[in-house]
């Protein structure tokens, strides 16, 4: 009895599911950039003053600064990407177009290296090349979904968006909550809040969940307690 054709349940095959993983993780690790270094700058500024106002210009500039950061380095990052992808598929695009057989031969040798006896590999390229010719060869050789290039303009946005939604919590905890439990219940949220985005990115990654949440929160708390002891010591001798 043969097995069913098609991917297992619950495992994302389709190049879109792939591209919405990539998007969702990207967001996690935004949020958590702007959740660890936001609440560090506060909880520094924190342990040198308890003046609110302080505390406000320091987290809201370190706020706005990040997020212009992210979103400056995403679309930098991320246009270079696609310039060198659209790059390589012209020039696939020519050489399939001045010399088939030659790029048929090159796509059939690719299929060859991965397992298949030469037969079943020319008559596999054979196929793929009078299907989608350009599709075939840019993800054999590119590793290139020519329908998936992503925009430039589209992932600075989404960091930026989600470093600021990650960096309004620690800025507004501190800033809402009494002077006297400021700085705990700030750590408390922060530490609640890297558990889910550590969680959340292993969930995305098919990796072990207890073991990213306490990496992610270790490292969160780490970041606020040197910064927290840095500003204390500042604010003694200034």
């Amino acid at each position: 009895m043969s097995a069913a054709v098609g991917p297992h349940e619950g495992e994302p095959h389709e190049e879109s599911s792939r591209s919405r993983l990539n998007w969702l993780r990207a967001g996690v690790l935004g949020a958590n950039d702007g959740i660890v270094s936001t609440a560090g700058i506060v909880m520094g500024v924190a342990g040198a003053t308890t003046d609110r106002s302080a505390i406000t210009i320091a987290g809201v500039a370190g706020l706005v600064a990040g997020a212009m950061s992210m979103a400056a380095g995403e679309y930098v990052s991320v246009s270079t990407q696609r310039d060198s992808e659209l790059a390589l598929l012209d020039k696939e695009r020519r050489e399939l177009r001045d010399d088939p057989q030659d790029e048929l031969a090159e796509l059939a040798g690719l299929y060859v290296d991965k397992g298949l006896d030469e037969e079943l590999a020319v008559e596999v390229a054979r196929q793929l090349t009078a299907y989608d010719a350009l599709g075939a060869h840019a993800e054999a050789e590119l590793g290139i979904d020519p329908d998936e290039i992503t925009s430039a303009w589209n992932a600075a946005l989404a960091s930026m968006v989600s470093f600021t939604l990650g960096a309004l919590l620690p800025l507004l905890t501190i800033l809402l909550v009494a002077q006297g439990a400021r700085v705990g219940v700030t750590v408390g949220a922060v530490a609640v809040a890297l558990a889910l985005t550590g969680w959340a990115s292993a969930r995305l990654g098919y990796g072990p969940a207890g073991r990213a949440v306490v990496r992610n929160v270790a490292g969160g708390l780490f970041a606020m307690g040197v910064t927290y002891l840095i500003g204390s010591l500042l604010g003694t001798h200034l």
